[in-house]
């Protein structure tokens, strides 16, 4: 990557309570013929960024009228753009995390030498600019989070955090069940952030053998395995400037996970088969439908790993979760694959709001979606009608609606009767084998995580139960 250009300055603004270290940083930037202003008061940081005329602020995070982390939260939430550097002499690693998730560009520990600090300045400037610049010239990217649609208060906070984050390099950790929006949830945070412009390059961990997977990620060098007949450029690599996508990141076998944490704390990498490092500028975001932590308490996942991935954490609610935003959601799709078909449907009758809004959807939005798309291909008139999610659904999914969890334990009724336990079991698990497949279209090894289940599992309770 080439060192940012030094020679165009920038206002900067110097916030630290030491007197010695206001001096010397405010020699060191205006040598370099940046305009600096160095004060040693929180509040009045506020009053002059107030004119948000400052392309960077450098900030102590122990300051006793004010502290950094207070100082940081009300510059971001004075201007979410703001492009912040920390420095402190008592870096830990929770201040750190704190610092980079309210939005940091940078957290430095003092002392840090002078070119290290030129060269960090010069690149947040170059940020800065590049981010007035994209904010100014991708109009409408901001509509790439359109589909993050809901008044739930948890996916107001997403949406907060969306905002917040994309201006940094912080990396970030999704988590949510299949189908609720994660790819959808990091291509936000890549389109509103300074790399817009830049690659945004994805890969599903799960969908490769490990030897293969380090080829992907990392690449090969010609002649490192048998089959490898040329040189190979790895998704890292392809990458830089932008941002890489880590999807199922809780498949990675636990030699990538090493190789992985390396290029976390390093920004370096080196290929399959390769002798020598090389060197990526890429901001990391990695998703699961699993939960970390509890695979990190089994000892199925580096717990150092963890760490440097979860540095800002996101959590979907799963759509069940969230009903009250399923008819604008279902609005929304509507429109979108109304247009998309060339069909005048219009209008979701109330028995299909009914239907949509009382349906459990394992596949969450996901699984939304395509029931509205084909609905809409199949729809008789202008009006969405149950009938017509009937018509695209398996016979007892849409019309009668789904056989949902039983609840809390002590909510299942013995009949008095009495039951075949056996039975009953069986058709609650082809009951949700169908409702699986058919929120993927049959695909099985979709359909297999959204029940936690191997494909082996599940093609042998398919057979078993006799679904196509």
């Amino acid at each position: 990557m080439p060192e940012p250009s030094r020679n165009v300055p920038g206002r900067i603004l110097i916030v630290d309570d030491e007197t010695s270290m206001r001096t010397v940083l405010a020699a060191v930037l205006t040598s370099d013929g940046h305009e600096v202003r160095a004060i040693d008061d929180g509040h009045e940081a506020l009053r002059l960024y107030g004119d948000r005329s400052w392309d960077l602020v450098i900030q102590d995070l122990r300051m006793p009228k004010m502290n950094g982390i207070d100082l940081l939260g009300k510059l971001k939430a004075l201007d979410p753009a703001a492009v912040v550097i920390v420095m402190t002499a008592f870096g830990t690693w929770d201040t750190a995390v704190e610092a980079m998730r309210l939005g940091a560009y940078d957290y430095l520990k003092k002392p840090c030498d002078n070119e290290h600090l030129r060269a960090v300045v010069a690149k947040a400037l170059e940020r800065k600019r590049a981010g007035n610049a994209t904010t100014r010239a991708k109009g409408g990217a901001a509509q790439e989070a359109e589909a993050l649609i809901g008044n739930d208060p948890r996916m107001r906070e997403i949406m907060d955090v969306i905002r917040r984050v994309a201006p940094t390099d912080s990396t970030v950790l999704i988590q949510g069940e299949s189908g609720t929006g994660k790819e959808l949830v990091a291509s936000a945070i890549h389109a509103h952030s300074l790399r817009a412009d830049g690659p945004f390059v994805d890969i599903n961990c799960g969908a490769f053998a490990e030897t293969l997977l380090d080829s992907e990620l990392f690449g090969h060098v010609k002649g490192s395995f048998t089959g490898a007949i040329a040189d190979k450029v790895g998704l890292i690599e392809a990458a830089d400037q932008g941002t890489l996508f880590l999807d199922e990141v809780a498949e990675l076998a636990p030699p990538t996970q090493v190789k992985l944490l390396r290029v976390l704390e390093t920004r370096q990498f080196r290929a399959v088969g390769g002798v020598t490092d090389r060197r990526v500028d890429v901001r990391f975001i990695a998703a699961t439908n699993r939960n970390l932590e509890e695979l990190v308490a089994r000892g199925a996942f580096r717990e150092d790993l963890f760490f440097r991935l979860n540095v800002i954490p996101v959590t979907i609610p799963p759509l069940r979760e969230r009903r009250g935003d399923i008819p604008q959601l279902s609005g929304y799709f509507l429109a979108k694959h109304s247009s998309r078909t060339g069909r005048n449907v219009t209008v979701i009758d109330e028995g299909a709001a009914d239907w949509l809004k009382t349906y459990g959807w394992p596949g969450n939005v996901r699984e939304l979606e395509n029931t509205i798309e084909r609905a809409v291909a199949l729809a008789r008139s202008d009006r969405l009608t149950i009938e017509d999610l009937a018509a695209c659904s398996s016979s007892r999914r849409a019309p009668q609606g789904p056989i949902a969890p039983a609840g809390p334990r002590g909510a299942a009724t013995v009949p008095p009767t009495g039951m075949n336990l056996e039975e009953h079991l069986a058709e609650v698990e082809k009951e949700y084998l169908r409702q699986a497949l058919a929120a993927t279209d049959g695909n099985m090894t979709e359909a297999a995580k959204l029940l936690g289940m191997t494909f082996r599992a599940i093609r042998y309770k398919v057979h078993k139960h006799g679904l196509r």
